[in-house]
């Protein structure tokens, strides 16, 4: 249940963002070249993925393997990222305290469910926690 809330929060922020993006702002360039740069980061995460092992809720689904190659092998919530750098975009396009708030939340939100899928993978596979030695969460070599 927490995984189907947490996701439903998620689109929610997103939905409600794009809502103000009839009214861009002087920032338009440079918010979609940040979100494009999302865009590309989130295709190639998504190209890393074994066929049927990816999942837009935290939970882990049944046989799947732990992906550790590509930009796995450097942060290991690439589509996390990838969310997080296209809405940042979104909001310098719209940019207003509205969409800062939004913002804030939707980071917080996706940091919630970020934390939370990583304590079901610890659960999961031994092999997480040498893989977490390895890598970073988000950003790569920080955090």
């Amino acid at each position: 249940m927490k995984s189907k809330i947490l996701v439903f929060l998620q689109f929610f922020l997103i939905f409600l963002m794009l809502l103000a993006l009839s009214r861009p702002t002087s920032y338009l360039w440079s918010g979609l070249g940040i979100t494009l740069l999302g865009v590309i980061l989130g295709l190639v995460a998504i190209k890393t993925h074994e066929r049927g092992n990816f999942n837009i809720r935290p939970d882990i689904k049944e046989n799947c393997e732990l992906i550790t190659e590509g930009i796995y092998g450097y942060i290991r919530h690439p589509m996390y990222l990838s969310v997080l750098i296209m809405m940042f975009g979104v909001m310098l396009i719209c940019f207003s305290l509205y969409e800062i708030v939004l913002y804030v939340v939707l980071v917080t939100v996706m940091l919630v469910k970020l934390f939370y899928e990583e304590s079901l993978w610890q659960c999961h596979s031994k092999a997480y926690a040498e893989y977490k030695k390895k890598t970073k969460r988000l950003i790569p070599f920080i955090f």
